[in-house]
């Protein structure tokens, strides 16, 4: 399994336990075809959902389950593990980083706002999506600075990442949390630290985290742009609103 070192953690980490190849997903054409059985016997843990042709010439862009992708020769002989960039007049423009985040954007969309728990400021300018951990020190700093996005008109819809995974003490009190009556009230309380009573109800809490898992969440909080970019980590209000154009 020579191919794996070049491929690092990344691919398995997520995917030990998968060995889905969508042939149903994969491009008609014959090279594609080629391209997708050749990665796929050599590296079977890759869940590969499409191939297609890429922009630069001799290139196939191959796309996993996770929405990232590939770039492989048309004889499927070789591929490059990695980001794509295109160079303008400019500077560089990350193509595959683009693709992430337009992959981003399509999965939070299937999430409802009815299974989120949205902080709304009385005038919207903008919404941003936060993958959360109860107990997390930045997570608990963001909620705390709460009242600073919203007087810059940032939308905050949390989604649920428990880091420690499901069926963890914390799952279970974010499952709580999504179960109770007020559920803003509920998170401001274990956000600071404060027991809330345990409930259990059908809930998205482990969905959203499996979601956070496949579209490349390592940590939290983790803030999504309506984009789709991703802003790993920590950001104030002032350096959020920055960020947003606000």
């Amino acid at each position: 399994m020579r191919y794996l070192p070049l491929l690092g953690l990344f691919f398995l980490s997520g995917f030990s336990g998968f060995s889905v190849f969508a042939d149903d997903a994969i491009t008609a054409g014959a090279v594609e075809r080629a391209i997708a059985q050749k990665i796929k016997q050599a590296v079977p843990q890759i869940p590969i959902v499409s191939v297609i042709s890429s922009d630069f010439a001799g290139m196939y862009d191959v796309t996993l389950a996770n929405g990232e992708h590939l770039f492989a020769t048309a004889d499927g002989s070789a591929f490059i593990a990695g980001d794509m960039y295109r160079v303008n007049h400019d500077g560089l423009v990350n193509l595959t980083e683009e693709t992430r985040s337009q992959n981003r954007a399509d999965k939070l969309a299937t999430i409802s706002d009815d299974e989120k728990i949205i902080f709304s400021p009385e005038t919207k300018k903008v919404s941003v999506t936060v993958f959360t951990d109860s107990d997390c020190g930045y997570c608990r700093k963001l909620h705390a600075d709460m009242p600073g996005y919203l007087a810059n008109g940032i939308e905050v819809k949390y989604v649920a990442f428990p880091r420690a995974g499901i069926g963890s003490p914390t799952y279970d009190k974010m499952v709580s949390a999504w179960c109770a009556e007020d559920r803003k009230a509920a998170m401001t309380q274990i956000k600071s630290g404060r027991a809330i009573p345990g409930k259990v109800c059908d809930n998205p809490v482990a969905a959203q985290y499996r979601l956070g898992k496949i579209i490349g969440i390592r940590g939290t909080p983790a803030i999504v742009l309506e984009s789709g970019e991703l802003l790993s980590g920590y950001y104030p209000p002032a350096k959020l609103a920055e960020a947003l154009n606000l």
